[in-house]
């Protein structure tokens, strides 16, 4: 059984935003439905785990996924297949992004195929809710892209305002330390360097000693 999905949305993001955001699996991964774990293998091969409930069957999925397409800031496009449920899975996820005013507009595109014992079982609950999981999935995405990133604001942290030179609180600042003679940049001050009893008895010994004579030109 395989269920086809698509559809469109607008972001105030810019195209290389979004393509960043949609081609990185550290990102994309969390908001697929009933999320519960990933293991990324490399940039673009990755495997995801996600619970599974359709009526009374319950259990878990692992879905190897794969960045297959990645045009930069046009298009990224997911496929993957795995086993629920004792059921084969495959998923294909595609997104084309063109600007928009100042934002993007994205087009995505989805396709699920269900073969097995889960396909026989659920029969029709599983379009509806396929349907339901790939709008939690657009919703998730439109609400990731519309809030601000962590690279913009940090939560909890408060950033204090810098002080510049024509704010009065820096000059008052500078005022409050600037000498009565308006330097604000006071040269130092050298202080006489202590000498010890010895060379100072031999100073004072210099400085009370006679001139020497001088002779001049007649000599007595």
């Amino acid at each position: 059984m395989a269920i086809t999905f698509s559809g469109e949305f607008t972001t105030p993001r810019s195209q290389e935003e979004v393509f960043d955001f949609l081609s990185d699996p550290n990102r994309f991964a969390p908001l697929l439905p009933d999320f519960q774990s990933m293991n990324q293998q490399d940039p673009t091969h990755f495997t995801v785990k996600v619970k599974v409930g359709v009526g009374n069957i319950r259990g878990s999925a692992e879905i190897k996924m794969e960045l297959a397409e990645a045009v930069k800031p046009q298009r990224a496009h997911y496929k993957g297949q795995g086993s629920a449920v004792g059921s084969q899975v495959t998923v294909s996820a595609g997104f084309d992004l063109s600007a928009n005013g100042d934002g993007t507009k994205v087009l995505w595109k989805g396709e699920t195929s269900v073969f097995g014992k889960l396909a026989s079982m659920a029969g029709g609950m599983l379009e509806p809710l396929g349907r339901k999981n790939i709008q939690k999935l657009i919703e998730g995405l439109e609400k990731a892209l519309a809030e601000t990133t962590a690279a913009e604001q940090l939560p909890g942290v408060t950033v204090e305002p810098s002080f510049t030179a024509a704010s009065p609180a820096f000059s008052q600042e500078i005022g409050a330390s600037t000498p009565p003679n308006g330097d604000a940049n006071p040269k130092p001050t050298m202080e006489t360097p202590a000498f010890d009893s010895a060379n100072n008895d031999a100073q004072k010994e210099g400085a009370s000693a006679p001139a020497p004579h001088t002779y001049g030109d007649n000599n007595a």
